[in-house]
């Protein structure tokens, strides 16, 4: 096992423009991470234009190297269920350019969703999920043979409330059949369509090539403060659009980060490793017996401060793997 961290666990310094991304790099070295996980968010790989930032990418390359910091894979979100073919082809243009990205950045893995939220219309039902699952094998098929090119792996996520449960990646993995394709289990997010997370990761740990840990408070939802949130409609608190200089997001008010499930049943929240309500000694007491050795991520998305936060999963994480 190689535990690192998900630059997500720290991107709202980035956001804040309080943190680079060269100071994640050497923030994980100092707190014996053995691996980063780069997801895009607060990096401008991309220019204006849309063409690749190479001087940027290539700087962070140069720094991980001289750091000693390995850099793992690469998470990208993701949706190939477009209206038109054009939009498709569009989508699957713009993952295989993270895909020159990750080869740039000397990354062999990289994670893309084939929906990362849920589906464009809301509509998450097992028939939508059998219209559009010849779309997203062929979409895992191209990508796969497009990556194997460039020396790449490829994984899926559970993520959000359409492609995301155990039986479901697993019947996409398999129905792919790309020797290059894995999963990437996101423990917690099993929570998000009501699906158990001791038994999904168990089912799915035999697929991994990249794990990600975290926690959540589960609350039911009547139980819970209103409040608009990820798949919650609730009242509006602060502006309703989305910030863009690191300004605006230094007057961002605190929110909750609510999660709603599919079953709109319960409330989810963001917590720090061991202190929420999944059971995290159980977890990585499946995961460790069933000899996965790859990298496991630490993915904090809670209201605490992100480096404390982050600095308690690594040390909850490490406790745990220990004593299982």
């Amino acid at each position: 096992m190689k535990l690192g961290i998900s630059s997500y666990c720290l991107s709202p310094y980035l956001y804040r423009a309080e943190m680079t991304i060269y100071d994640i790099i050497d923030w994980a070295k100092a707190h014996n991470a053995e691996h980063l996980e780069l997801v895009p968010f607060g990096l401008p790989l991309l220019k204006e234009d849309g063409a690749i930032n190479e001087g940027y990418v290539t700087s962070i390359r140069d720094h991980a190297e001289k750091a000693g910091m390995p850099l793992s894979a690469f998470s990208l979100n993701a949706c190939v269920i477009k209206p038109t073919q054009e939009e498709r082809d569009a989508e699957l243009a713009r993952i295989k350019k993270y895909m020159h990205i990750c080869r740039m950045l000397g990354i062999k893995k990289m994670r893309h969703d084939t929906c990362s939220g849920q589906h464009p219309q809301g509509v998450n039902t097992p028939e939508q999920f059998e219209i559009d699952f010849p779309v997203f094998v062929s979409a895992i098929q191209e990508l796969a043979s497009y990556a194997a090119g460039l020396g790449l792996n490829t994984t899926l996520e559970n993520h959000g409330l359409y492609v995301n449960g155990a039986d479901r990646l697993i019947r996409l993995l398999r129905a792919a059949n790309c020797p290059n394709v894995g999963l990437t289990v996101d423990v917690g997010n099993y929570l998000c369509v009501d699906d158990n997370p001791e038994t999904a990761v168990a089912k799915c740990v035999g697929y991994a090539d990249m794990i990600h840990m975290k926690d959540f408070y589960i609350r039911r939802s009547e139980n819970m403060l209103p409040q608009r949130g990820m798949y919650v409609d609730g009242p509006v608190k602060g502006p309703q659009t989305r910030p863009v200089t690191p300004e605006d997001w230094r007057r961002q008010p605190l929110t909750f980060g609510y999660v709603g499930t599919a079953g709109k049943n319960n409330i989810l929240r963001g917590a720090i490793l061991g202190q929420g309500d999944m059971n995290i000694p159980r977890i990585l007491s499946i995961i460790k017996r069933s000899g996965y050795d790859k990298e496991i991520s630490i993915e904090f998305e809670g209201m605490e401060e992100n480096k404390a936060a982050t600095e308690y999963c690594l040390d909850t994480v490490r406790y745990f793997w220990d004593k299982a």
